[in-house]
């Protein structure tokens, strides 16, 4: 496991949620993958990602197997954590409209760790 800061241990740990439009991956759109910051276990590509203008990194698609999904503690909201630690990234929402998949992963910046694609010389 990856050691956190104060601010991701409240978000990933504690289950907080950092201020919309504070979020480093917010209107970050390089590609690469997304990883969880607490276990790098790869969760998003950077092809699954659009412009939500919600205040949170979105995707449309998680990596298989990469997400799970519980009812959060509010009980009308659904939780996505981390498969492999179980860390708190956001939230899923589903008929919003914004894809065609029709599904928003709204997604704490401080959740996630990007990997840049290498780009092969020929």
């Amino acid at each position: 496991m990856n050691p956190l800061n104060p601010q991701e241990y409240a978000i990933i740990i504690q289950k907080a949620t950092e201020p919309p439009f504070s979020g480093k991956y917010n209107d970050f759109f390089q590609e690469g993958i997304y990883a969880c910051k607490q276990c790098g276990l790869k969760l998003y590509t950077s092809e699954t990602k659009f412009k939500s203008n919600c205040g949170w990194a979105s995707f449309d698609d998680e990596i298989a197997g990469a997400i799970k999904y519980q009812i959060d503690e509010d009980g009308r909201r659904v939780e996505i954590i981390c498969a492999r630690c179980e860390g708190h990234l956001g939230h899923v929402f589903v008929g919003e409209g914004y894809t065609d998949k029709n599904i928003r992963h709204c997604v704490n910046s401080l959740s996630l760790e990007f990997i840049p694609q290498i780009s092969k010389k020929d």
